[in-house]
């Protein structure tokens, strides 16, 4: 297992949630391919899963632009959640990223910045006991904010920390979440290469 490294120069850490904190994204898959059967689409795992850090109705409104459905996306969206919900016990801590949260927490204020639902993230994060830790949480329901793959999310979460984006170390899962840390001018950590 690697270790995680935190500059010296960084001042503020920000996170990803699902895939990052917390290892949900299997939950996430199971639940996006009951709520598309469901609905009447067909399932496609690369295509969902290449949209990890999306908002969810995003990645529907791109299924159906992209495989000519016209999936009802609120009611998908919400069958998908309701799926995740009734089996959240699956979720386990990423330790390696768990461990940078405890390690850190009197040390440097930390953000998340997700694009998740305000309710899933909670809920993840109380099911690993680190919910106390972050001075502010960026979801989907943050509806002020631009959300991945615009840098806009992770410099708000900046902003909020008070701390330069410079100086901001954002750890992620996703190709699309690293980009828009790049384009915040933040130093990008994939969770994925420990």
């Amino acid at each position: 297992m690697k270790i995680i490294e935190v500059p010296e120069y960084i001042k503020g850490l920000i996170f990803d949630c699902d895939g990052t904190l917390v290892d949900s994204m299997p939950l996430h898959m199971k639940a996006w391919e009951h709520a598309i059967t469901q609905a009447g689409g067909v399932w496609n795992y690369d295509f969902i899963f290449s949209k990890k850090g999306m908002q969810g109705k995003d990645i529907l409104a791109l299924y159906n632009k992209s495989f000519g459905f016209d999936l009802d996306v609120e009611y998908t969206a919400r069958v998908k959640q309701e799926y995740f919900h009734k089996h959240c016990a699956e979720m386990k801590p990423i330790d390696t990223v768990v461990d940078i949260v405890h390690q850190y927490a009197s040390r440097l204020p930390m953000a998340i910045a997700s694009g998740g639902s305000r309710e899933n993230v909670l809920l993840s994060l109380k099911l690993i006991g680190i919910e106390e830790y972050f001075a502010t949480i960026i979801t989907a329901d943050d509806k002020d904010v631009q959300p991945k793959p615009s840098p806009e999310i992770f410099l708000e979460a900046a902003k909020r920390i008070n701390v330069d984006p410079k100086l901001c170390q954002v750890f992620e899962d996703g190709d699309i979440g690293l980009e828009a840390a790049r384009n915040a001018g933040m130093l990008g950590t994939d969770i994925r290469e420990l």
